[in-house]
């Protein structure tokens, strides 16, 4: 199985971003069937935008049963002309919360603003929606060695906190019922929709279950509901290759990091061996704490830092570094992807372990694990978690093609270490109206940091892809390596 790859449960998880209140509030409450919208404030928003609740069957199948509550908030659009049919975010993850993303999305976005309302609606387990994040301290796990890490202790303590819910009603299915039921009641007859990620499956799966509401789909970092999600081994060991090669290419980068490769292998067994213990001002309350530096948590940050360009280009500092043995740039790295948005735990394996974890064979399990970069780390971790989370059969049809003629645009980054380009072209078989782009530069979810949101703009106004001038991805320079502690890049 290999050594657990993970440095807590939190940083494996974060891999997986002036208006008319008074006329939207009074279209809302014409056209609620509950109670009407109420003006609130989003963190990071300074403005008022709008927010309210549905309540929902936590099953569906049994409509008089224990109820859930469905939290939402509109950001409006800024004309007082707005298009009829918002554009509706699909969180990723599975596990983050949509209205957590809104400072994010409002600024991707702002362009669609100007035309139509922005609809952020938290999935049933995130954010305001019966919450299934788990109050674990991640304190004791930083001094453990990798081997010590009981993950599936680790979710069986998460599993004890949720005493009445039905866990297994947590899907993607459900998901979209839940999301058609808000639609409804706002009186949208359409939305567009805007998935990242596993979003991007959660739009597939909208498109399938509700095609007559869906108007236009973007899908940004693609994962059909065809594909495993969880082992990222393969994945992230090609977009390692990738860094690998583009510092080859760049002669400061190979000046400063010769033989970056044979450096990060020994960094790895060395670690291995031996793990590092430091007192290092925690990565989240910044106090002083123990951790242990071991192989599990180097590799997982340097696969979750393959995720934006940002982190991608300190990567090979702080390969050297770490070898050099100065780990406050790993430690930092370590800190920056424990501080992303939180990852409500519960409803990430209640979508896994019972949609994607049981498709894992071990055909694809040793192909995930037979790389030097990361191995097996991220399969094993969702493994053993899944051990002990209940899991409920799902119908095979859930897991083929999605069959549609909806306009689409499909987003994919060419460095991105967990959905790869070909899952956007395998999407693309069965979607007759869609176009898929590639950003040569880009990493994963594209829309966040190349021009492929201004892109996504200008198809929800045309529902046109093919017109759409893709250059501005194509001739996106790469962002300069980091070289020294000053951040000297070239």
């Amino acid at each position: 199985m290999g050594i657990k790859g993970i440095s807590v449960i939190g940083t494996l998880l974060a891999s997986l971003a002036s208006i008319n209140v008074a006329n939207a509030d009074e279209t809302a409450a014409t056209n609620a069937s509950q109670a009407p919208l109420a003006s609130c404030y989003l963190k990071n928003i300074s403005e008022q935008v709008l927010c309210g609740e549905l309540a929902v069957p936590e099953n569906y199948d049994q409509p008089e049963g224990r109820q859930i509550t469905i939290n939402y908030a509109v950001l409006p659009a800024v004309s007082e002309s707005k298009k009829a049919d918002p554009l509706l975010i699909l969180a990723g993850g599975p596990g983050q919360a949509a209205t957590e993303l809104a400072a994010m999305i409002n600024r991707m976005f702002s362009d669609v603003r100007k035309q139509r309302d922005i609809l952020l609606i938290d999935q049933r387990g995130t954010g305001k929606s019966n919450p299934l994040g788990c109050e674990l301290s991640h304190v004791d796990e930083l001094v453990k060695a990798d081997d010590d890490i009981q993950l599936d202790r680790i979710a069986g303590e998460c599993l004890a906190q949720f005493s009445e819910e039905d866990l297994t009603q947590y899907h993607t299915v459900n998901a979209i019922r839940d999301f058609e039921a808000v639609r409804e009641h706002l009186g949208y007859s359409q939305v567009n929709l805007y998935g990242g990620s596993y979003g991007t499956r959660a739009g597939l799966v909208y498109m399938r279950e509700a095609p007559n509401s869906v108007r236009a789909a973007v899908l940004d970092a693609v994962a059909p509901p065809e594909v495993v999600v969880g082992p990222f081994g393969r994945h992230g060991a090609q977009s390692f290759e990738l860094l690998l090669e583009q510092c080859a290419e760049s002669k400061a980068c190979t000046a400063t990091f010769p033989n970056l490769e044979q450096t990060y292998a020994n960094t790895l067994a060395s670690l291995e061996s031996q793990p590092v213990p430091l007192t290092v001002a925690d990565p989240l309350s910044n106090e002083a704490t123990e951790i242990l530096i071991t192989a599990g948590r180097f590799t997982s940050v340097m696969r979750v830092g393959l995720y934006h360009p940002t982190t991608r280009q300190m990567l090979p500092y702080v390969i050297q570094q770490t070898g050099l043995g100065n780990y406050t740039p790993l430690v930092g790295l370590l800190g920056s992807a424990m501080s992303q948005s939180e990852m409500y735990m519960g409803l990430t394996l209640s979508v896994l372990c019972s949609e994607d974890l049981p498709r894992a064979t071990e055909r694809l399990l040793a192909e995930d694990g037979n790389n030097s970069f990361i191995g097996s780390r991220t399969a094993d971790a969702f493994i053993e978690m899944c051990s002990v989370w209940p899991q409920a059969p799902r119908p095979e049809a859930w897991f083929e093609p999605v069959y549609s003629d909806i306009p689409t645009l499909l987003l994919s980054g060419r460095l991105d270490p967990v959905t790869p380009p070909t899952w956007g072209a395998l999407a693309a078989q069965s979607l007759s109206n869609s176009r898929h782009l590639i950003a040569p530069n880009g990493s994963h979810t594209i829309a966040g940091h190349t021009c492929a949101n201004k892109l996504a703009g200008q198809f929800i106004e045309t529902l046109d892809a093919q017109v759409l001038d893709d250059s501005c991805l194509k001739n996106q320079k790469p962002a300069p390596f980091v070289l020294n502690a000053n951040g000297k890049g070239l």
